[in-house]
């Protein structure tokens, strides 16, 4: 019975990213392209992704292509053309939000449903399984006991994410950057309106909030929870981060991989590609850019998942500073500290400063500036000089399981050399054969010198020696079949098929979950329109780029809540409207929809006496 496979699923910015994302033991590795990704600033070259694809084809790993915004009837063409480009450049799938593209003729490639999609119940996934793809990436809000819900009714392959950043709106209908000042989203342009300062107050003008990062959330951390979410359903396990740098990619892809591993081991699971990563480093998540971690939702409504504070990096904690002078302070942990980190802590206003190290010794830390910092104020580390340098010196290495069998037949001796993808090979060596005076020394050379697999893609699971008797051989003779057995194992490797999965479309008439769609349904081509017509919509209004007044209508629908965050929550009851202000004088109205917990923010202009 073949065992479920489990896939670690991470981002790249660039190629030198993905390279890194693969040695360090992803399963899979998802790039923009150069045009239409949801992260418009993230694209690649279709050179640079064939040369990422051929690369983690080799450890059986995959590439998953980002052409996931919503697109308009002049860049349809321009984005099926794409789409057959990629496909020939190597990626295993496209991961898509535009219906309009299963209308279009594309290559065989499977197609991933974006997160924008916003799928959220067992009804809509089911819906996108039968309409023909070959993934569906869920909800990040979904409670476990929801994605339980979602396996039971469907069979399409489930990808969620377990770490990185948090939008605060479900993805795929947030209009606020759009509404603000025309980027969207949807379009991979977000300007990030949910981490900007905002006052909040109540129906009557009372201030229940000030200049706090209100709609800014902590990032996520599953990486307790994974064998929770496998049992549940998931099969791919998503690291965000398609705007991270390389340190962030490698920290966070190798403590995944350690764990999700355990979890196989424990759990009877099976790995998705080939491969094992030899890490030089102790991966951990605190060094790397986070705003505080949580688990989200989980478990249902958490506590708190806001970073109100700073939408930036804060660090580790080390302690409260003392006797401040001179450019420098006491602290008890100074001896964790070295010249080049990085300290952060808030000043009496709130606001976040931060200083470099230049030196630390006898528990007093000498930096490049104190201002704003008194005694007693917690001090935090967001750069770790000497991490980073382990990350640099270290970083890591995939390598394959390697067998060797050892043994001796009338004309000379022969390696056996297989690897776990399923290669094999063999090298002999033939000459008169000589017994060993010494016959465990001559043993101990064998097995010496045919481990010595030094720098190359392997390495040893098991040597077995099948000897009818122990033999003298040279070093160099040894040395000779190991190099030709690996050679040969090689090369019978690059002959195996690429297995690359494809899949075709097939239009049909499954009926879409609802009669309707307005705005929120992303509508922005005739061939989308035709997508869901065919499935029995019979409304169709036009997505927001295309024209849709937003008057009056909500900007975002988040399933995180400013009245259960501070401790206002009626259990359900109706509740009366709270108001947010940003910087610019714009004021916002926050409704509540107590019954299914969910608040919902809309635009209601400029703050009485401001422009």
């Amino acid at each position: 019975m073949q065992k479920n496979l489990l896939e670690l699923l991470a981002p790249a910015k660039d190629l030198a990213c993905g390279l890194d994302a693969v040695n360090c033991g992803a399963d899979a590795v998802y790039i923009g392209a150069e045009r239409f990704g949801a992260r418009v600033s993230a694209g690649n070259s279709l050179a640079d992704i064939e040369k990422l694809a051929s690369y983690a084809h080799r450890y059986r790993a995959r590439v998953y292509a980002a052409l996931n915004t919503i697109l308009s009837d002049e860049e349809l063409p321009r984005a099926r053309l794409l789409a057959r480009q990629l496909w020939e450049a190597g990626a295993d799938a496209l991961i898509i939000q535009d219906m309009g593209l299963l209308e279009s003729e594309l290559p065989p490639i499977p197609l991933i449903a974006s997160t924008q999609c916003h799928s959220s119940t067992p009804e809509k996934v089911l819906f996108l399984e039968k309409a023909g793809f070959k993934r569906v990436i869920l909800a990040r809000e979904l409670t476990l006991e929801e994605i339980k819900a979602i396996r039971a009714k469907t069979s399409v392959e489930l990808e969620f994410f377990v770490h990185g950043a948090l939008c605060v709106c479900y993805s795929g209908q947030c209009y606020l950057s759009y509404a603000l000042g025309g980027r969207s989203g949807n379009r991979g342009e977000c300007a990030q309106p949910c981490r900007k300062l905002y006052t909040l107050r109540d129906a009557s003008g009372g201030t229940l909030a000030v200049n706090k990062h209100l709609l800014s959330l902590k990032d996520l951390n599953l990486s307790r929870r994974l064998s929770h979410l496998a049992a549940a359903g998931i099969t791919s396990f998503k690291i965000e981060g398609r705007l991270k740098d390389r340190d962030y990619v490698r920290n966070v892809v190798s403590f995944y991989r350690r764990e999700l591993d355990r979890v196989i081991e424990r759990k009877g699971y099976a790995r998705a590609s080939a491969g094992r990563s030899f890490c030089g480093f102790e991966p951990d998540l605190a060094k790397t850019f986070n705003r505080g971690y949580t688990e989200y939702f989980i478990d249902g409504n958490p506590a708190d998942v806001a970073s109100p504070d700073t939408p930036k990096f804060v660090g580790e904690p080390l302690g409260p500073a003392s006797d401040v002078k001179n450019g420098s302070f006491r602290l008890r942990e100074a001896s964790r500290l070295n010249p080049g980190d990085g300290v952060t802590y808030f000043d009496k206003n709130g606001v976040l400063a931060g200083s470099l190290v230049n030196g630390a010794a006898d528990g007093r830390v000498r930096v490049n500036n104190t201002k704003g910092l008194e005694n007693g104020t917690l001090v935090y580390r967001n750069l770790d000089r000497e991490f980073m340098r382990a990350m640099e010196r270290g970083g890591a290495q995939r390598r394959f399981a390697l067998k060797l069998e050892f043994a001796d037949y009338e004309g000379g001796f022969v390696l056996k050399a297989s690897d776990e993808r399923g290669a094999s090979a063999e090298a002999r060596w033939r000459g008169v054969k000589a017994d060993a005076q010494k016959p465990e020394a001559a043993l101990d050379t064998v097995r010496k010198q045919l481990s010595k697999l030094g720098e190359t893609c392997y390495y040893l699971e098991s040597l077995e020696l099948n000897l009818s008797k122990p033999y003298f051989l040279p070093v160099a003779a040894l040395n000779d079949l190991r190099r030709d057995a690996l050679a040969a194992l090689e090369k019978a490797a690059a002959a195996l098929p690429a297995g690359r999965a494809e899949a075709k479309i097939v239009p049909n008439d499954y009926p879409y979950p609802e009669e309707g769609l307005d705005y929120r349904g992303n509508v922005l081509n005739s061939k989308a329109a035709a997508f869901y017509r065919r499935h029995g919509v019979r409304e169709i209004g036009m997505a927001a780029e295309g024209g849709a007044d937003l008057s009056g209508k909500p900007l975002m629908t988040t399933r995180f809540c400013l009245r259960r965050r501070l401790g206002l929550c009626k259990k359900g009851r109706e509740v009366e409207p709270l108001f947010l202000e940003d910087a610019e004088g714009r004021r916002f109205r926050l409704e509540f929809d107590c019954s299914h917990c969910l608040m919902r923010l809309y635009l209601e202009g400029a703050v009485e006496g401001k422009e």
